[in-house]
């Protein structure tokens, strides 16, 4: 009885599990992302949308024990108030909606805006504000919210028909326009609305340019334009505790404002006024601080005042000291002024690119607005009004310590080192300390590679010095500087490349600047800044586990030991990750979770330790959970993809070989979820630089911009083999091949390997390294190279149009690893680029390169299309146009993925071909016919 009971449950079991389905291009859609997770700050409630595709978001409320509290569509942004009595969030009008009217041509202006919704979480109940524009609610305390409403479109007929035929008649016959109202626009400024949550009374500011909450105070600023006589222009401070309104500055409706701060308390004001209504192009900025208890603000600072060379910015941030005895904002520059006389004809359009510039040319346009921006921190001094400059055009950066209360400021500046970086990737610069008080400028280090930055109390400068591999220390007390770590291995070991090693990062620093905390390979040590003493607090080098601290305030300025530490813990053999506590006094820890997951940085709550979190794996979509910083009991929140148990899926798990060079290797291997080992797979090699350490990542079917889908493939039956890669300095292609062939060998040696369809694929580092291995054997049905770099050498000159820079470094010192110039190893730049080899290739190849891509440069991916052609080989080139690196639009997305998957279908499991492969899609055609149709077989 037991054994037929048995069989009908396998019987059952296995019927249950044929009905899977396979993921087709359809269901991709179906899968949704969670975005926007947060926690309310008693713990009580979790909010999170849904994003499924390119379909509408929807919103969920849910409290502790995942009962589903309130849900919206279309609704995204959420937050909660720092009591947990409301949460608000933003609602979008239908997408089918704004399709409709783009179909009609509507203009971008006239689309349906936003609203507002506030939800409150006690009585259950919602208001909802249309045409909201944005809102603003107080950071540490709760109460109101502000809101700003975008203009309402009235019907042009209606407002016909209220003007009187008589009016028209008047205004025609004095031969004058009739002026309208005033329109609220982004000068006039916009109408507010300051409501109380509690009482829900609103008060209504007309023609708002600027606002801001105080962060810990109950004060509100705004400046207006001013309503005629109903409202003055200027700027206020209203006082929501008495609701007094004080008028701080009296001004025109032409007045521009800029940089509306407060310090924490509220009890300070600062901004920058700019009252001239001309358009002249240096603009008389002037800076103005009012303070608790005064009727008006006080002007501080205007052009003519400023230091010499110097003028009041309108882009420099105001902000306070902690203890609001100082107010920092900027200076800069003299703008560089335009003959506006000039007509186009007479302005000479050209660019003078000069061999010894410190930033080449192209770097510089991309930079012009930053650097039209560009202003220099200054201090002033509230009580004697004393203003000192602290960031010159010689020292051009800043760091304020101890947030704002310190004496001294770190300055810094790059110009020295900045023409070299283009090709030694380093990015050194010279520090010095001013005093706050004099502006005395001392010069402490100079030419460091890695970034000095401040203790959080200011008492130590230091950073990490690439070119010493070492951590180092400077007391600003004494001038002692301190190599803390020379000698000891607390920069990267693994390091691959060309280039000095980078260190492993560091915690942070505990109370008082006692002690910094930096990581080596597996652990976390303690060393004090002075003495360089170290001690270390875990022990993960025995079982290669990675402690790494977890930050659970954003705010926190040092790790406090009279808490407990929470760090995450990776295991480099199997992967598995983890949390773990540690008592900084006891100098005690102890493993709280660990497994085959992968779990997120946690979020807390502000007022208790409740945390939401995640954990994935490569079939566990991270959906959100709930717990305590113990993480003994666990509640699901959220469960966003419930339909993926209908489908075929696929396992993930930990592949090893050795490379040709004898190294020791690991790799990921994706099985279909009803994986037959009597059977043959096809299989598709995906691989850039190392992934191992991803085997539990979640991979949530999607239209990717740049890589095959590992569920998908899976799902359709096909195996996917993603190898680690080791590379020699120098033989980059060499090392790709020597690490993936006999990586291939081994799982075709497992006997469930169709030797004869096997593919491969990659993007950018990845597209290259295709393009190389495809000259060098035949072993693979088809490829797709995304985004390669065939020709080293052209490659070598170029620019990577995103930043402007030059592409010398990457191939002197980091990725390309190459190590040094053509000149100096002319045969590594021929002999790692494909182009010289073109001939050799047997294997179809589908290249997918954009026109607008600013990492690679676009004539790479045409160099390496046009070479193949000119020899006869199966070749295709996908450019879509305008899209950078890798298409980012939903259709061009959505485009490629179809191609992708049609491509290896037809050349690795014999389907039948897709139209776009035998005949193109002619440019008469372009963005009418796609080619997706199947040739008859």
């Amino acid at each position: 009885m037991k054994f037929v009971i048995s069989t009908l449950l396998l019987c059952c079991s296995i019927f249950s599990y044929s009905q899977k389905k396979s993921l087709e291009q359809s269901d991709i859609g179906l899968w949704r992302t969670i975005d926007d997770e947060t926690i309310s700050p008693n713990g009580d409630y979790v909010m999170y949308t849904l994003n499924e595709g390119e379909e509408d978001l929807y919103l969920k409320i849910k409290d502790a024990k995942a009962k589903l509290i309130f849900e919206h569509d279309r609704a995204k942004n959420g937050t909660f108030t720092t009591d947990s009595k409301y949460a608000l969030f933003t609602i979008n009008a239908w997408k089918d909606s704004i399709t409709a009217l783009k179909r009609k041509k509507v203009k971008k202006n006239d689309l349906p805006k936003d609203t507002l919704a506030i939800y409150n979480l006690e009585s259950k109940t919602i208001n909802k504000i249309a045409n909201i524009k944005s809102y603003k609610v107080p950071e540490k305390w709760s109460g109101y919210v502000a809101y700003m409403l975008d203009e309402v479109k009235k019907d042009k007929k209606k407002s016909k028909d209220t003007l009187s035929n008589d009016k028209v008649k008047d205004t025609l016959a004095k031969g004058k326009k009739k002026k309208g109202p005033k329109k609220v626009s982004k000068d006039n400024g916009y109408h507010l609305v300051l409501r109380n949550l509690k009482t829900q009374q609103e008060d209504t500011i007309k023609y708002v340019t600027n606002y801001t909450f105080a962060k810990e105070g109950q004060r509100f600023a705004y400046t207006t334009t001013g309503d005629a006589d109903k409202l003055a222009a200027g700027a206020f401070v209203m006082n929501l505790e008495n609701n007094e309104n004080t008028q701080v500055f009296e001004g025109h409706d032409q007045v521009k404002y800029y940089q509306l701060r407060f310090s924490d308390s509220g009890d300070k004001l600062g901004f920058i006024a700019d009252l001239d209504s001309t358009k002249v192009q240096e603009r008389p900025n002037k800076l103005y601080v009012w303070s608790a208890g005064e009727s008006k603000a006080s002007q501080i600072l205007n052009n003519t005042t400023a230091p010499k060379g110097y003028r009041v910015s309108s882009d420099g941030r105001i902000h306070f000291s902690k203890n609001e005895s100082k107010l920092y904002f900027g200076l800069a520059t003299p703008s560089i002024l335009k003959d506006t006389t000039l007509i186009d004809e007479e302005i000479v359009n050209v660019e003078v690119w000069t061999y010894n510039e410190p930033e080449l040319y192209t770097v510089q346009e991309m930079n012009v607005k930053r650097d039209q921006k560009k202003s220099y921190e200054t201090v002033l001094h509230l009580d004697t009004k004393k203003i000192v400059q602290l960031a010159t055009t010689t020292y051009p950066n800043a760091s304020i310590g101890d947030e704002g209360n310190a004496n001294q400021v770190l300055v810094s500046t790059s110009e020295p080192y900045d023409l070299s970086r283009q090709w030694t990737a380093l990015r050194a610069s010279d520090y010095a300390l001013v005093d706050v008080n004099t502006g005395e400028t001392k010069p402490i280090i100079t030419n460091f590679a890695g970034g000095i930055r401040l203790s959080p109390k200011a008492k130590y400068a230091y950073g990490y010095n690439l070119v010493d591999s070492t951590w180092v220390s400077y007391n600003l007390s004494t001038g002692k500087q301190l190599d803390l770590t020379k000698g000891k291995i607390f920069y990267n070991e693994l390091n691959d490349t060309p280039n000095y090693p980078r260190s492993y990062g560091a915690a942070g620093w505990t109370a008082d600047d006692s002690a910094l905390l930096v990581y080596d390979r597996y652990d976390v040590w303690s060393i004090n800044p002075d003495t360089g003493d170290m001690t270390k607090l875990t022990s993960g080098k025995a079982t290669k586990t990675q402690y790494r601290y977890v930050e659970l305030d954003d705010e926190e300025r040092f790790l406090d030991v009279n808490t407990p530490w929470l760090f995450s813990t990776f295991n480099e053999d199997n992967k598995y990750s983890g949390y773990y506590t540690y008592n900084a006094k006891r100098k005690k820890g102890e493993q709280l979770l660990e497994g085959p997951y992968r779990y997120s940085r946690p979020i807390k709550a502000l007022d208790n330790t409740d945390v939401i979190f995640s954990r994935e794996s490569f079939t566990e979509f991270p959906d959100i959970r709930y717990s305590n910083l113990t993480f003994k009991k666990q509640i699901k929140i959220s469960d966003a993809n419930p339909q993926q148990k209908d489908y075929n899926w696929g396992t993930a798990e930990l592949v090893t070989w050795t490379s040709l060079d004898g190294i020791p290797l690991t790799g990921m291997l994706i099985k279909p979820e009803d994986f037959d080992p009597n059977k043959k797979y096809p299989m598709i090699v995906n691989f850039y630089e190392k992934s191992s350490d991803g085997l539990y990542r979640h991979k949530a079917p999607a239209y990717g911009r740049s890589t095959i889908n590992y569920s998908f493939y899976a799902s359709r039956g096909y195996v996917i083999f993603n190898p680690d890669i080791e590379y020699k300095d120098g033989y980059p292609g060499e090392s790709a091949y020597n690490c993936l062939m006999p990586g291939v060998s081994a799982m075709v040696a497992k006997g469930f390997i169709d030797k004869d369809n096997i593919g491969l694929q990659g993007h950018s580092w990845g597209g290259y390294q295709i393009a190389y291995l495809v000259t060098k054997t035949d072993l693979f049905k088809a490829v797709e190279s995304g985004a390669p770099v065939p020709n080293m050498i052209s490659a070598y000159g170029g620019i990577r149009w995103g930043t402007g820079l030059s592409r010398q470094f990457q191939y002197e010192h980091t990725q390309s690893r190459i190590g040094g110039t053509p000149w100096e190893y002319p045969m590594r730049y021929i002999e790692n680029s494909p182009i010289f080899y073109l001939d050799k290739v047997n294997t179809p190849v589908l290249i997918m390169h954009n026109d607008a891509d600013g990492h690679v440069p676009w004539y790479q991916g045409i160099e390496f299309f046009t070479g193949l052609r000119r020899l006869g080989k199966p070749s295709w080139l996908l450019n879509y146009n305008g899209e950078p690196h890798w298409p980012l639009q939903f259709q061009n997305r959505k485009d490629f993925n179809i191609r992708l998957a049609q491509f290896f279908d037809y050349y690795l499991k014999g389907a039948a071909k897709p139209m776009w492969m035998e005949r193109g899609v002619p440019a008469i055609e372009k963005g009418i016919h796609q080619g997706y149709e199947l040739m008859e077989q």
